[in-house]
């Protein structure tokens, strides 16, 4: 059985800017037909490592492979087979909907074969048939992000970066992108995202990679970074002074600090045992047990230094 050659394949990616080492000693692979998720906080390194992952920055350490090639011998052959689905919406507004993919295509060389067939499919499965000859700034958020796949794919990329692509829609719009990258993924199509819709990133990605300051905090599947970053289970209590006096000494030994807080509630991340342990310590304690989210993962990491 022959090993997957991965699509894209990033090692101990290093970048400066400012005088600041913002993105330190970054991995990250991603296999075809696979989503790779590429998460952080604000200030994390996250668009850096993206831009130098597409080619608009150069790391000045590390290196890039797509599909095992150094993309340094040639970034500019490497280019054809990427697709950049950026957050703003870059159409030329001269243009209908149609000829923005057309044009869009004719910017790669070797040109697409059977670029007006394979505009006219794109067209059809991304439903923007009935607005071919609008203008994008006349269609609703929800299709000018479809626009945006559209285009991004038209000249048939093995590779896609999708930098936050359901910011600001509505939630019907959002699955409506969700679905359509899903189907993306089952064209064997390779997928790195960025988002900061948390359930976005769990119910996409088959990978994630996690940053902060700079550097992968967590690495792996969804579940499994859970479960290893946060724990099994998250207790939601309603705090006040009582509750805090009572609470801080059983944390303490444990080596929780003081956990998120949310709307005066804190949300303390435990394990099975933890939690056995805490039902036993606080019987007449109300509180509530729901499974950890990324969200829980990111408030942990907004609070350690």
């Amino acid at each position: 059985m022959h090993a997957v050659i991965p699509m894209l394949e990033a090692r101990a990616l290093v970048k400066h800017l400012g005088g600041r080492r913002v993105v330190d000693g970054v991995d990250l692979v991603c296999l075809p037909g696979q989503i790779h998720g590429l998460l952080g906080p604000n200030g994390a390194g996250k668009t850096t490592t993206l831009r130098m992952l597409y080619g608009f920055l150069t790391p000045d350490a590390g290196e890039i492979r797509f599909q095992g090639a150094d993309v340094r011998g040639d970034l500019v052959s490497a280019k054809r087979f990427i697709g950049v689905c950026t957050q703003e919406d870059t159409f030329d507004g001269d243009f209908t909907v149609e000829q923005n993919l057309l044009i869009a295509a004719e910017y790669f060389r070797p040109r697409p074969d059977g670029l007006r067939e394979r505009v006219g499919q794109l067209l059809d499965r991304f439903e923007l048939r009935p607005h071919a000859r609008q203008k994008p700034e006349t269609l609703s958020g929800g299709y000018r992000r479809r626009l945006m796949l559209a285009r991004a794919i038209v000249h048939r990329p093995r590779l896609l970066f999708l930098d936050e692509p359901t910011t600001g829609l509505d939630p019907q719009a959002r699955v409506a992108v969700w679905q359509l990258v899903d189907g993306l993924r089952a064209d064997g199509l390779a997928i790195v995202l960025t988002t900061h819709y948390m359930d976005e990133a769990e119910r996409l990605s088959d990978v994630l990679t996690v940053l902060a300051r700079g550097r992968v905090v967590a690495h792996g599947a969804p579940k499994a970074v859970l479960g290893d970053s946060v724990g099994e289970h998250v207790v939601v209590v309603a705090t006040g002074a009582e509750v805090t006096a009572a609470l801080l000494p059983w944390l303490a030994p444990r080596g929780l600090r003081k956990p998120a807080t949310v709307l005066g509630d804190w949300h303390v991340p435990l394990s099975a045992e933890a939690l056995a342990d805490f039902a036993r310590a606080f019987p007449h304690l109300r509180y509530e047990v729901r499974s950890p989210t990324l969200d829980d993962l990111f408030l942990k990491l907004a609070l350690e230094p």
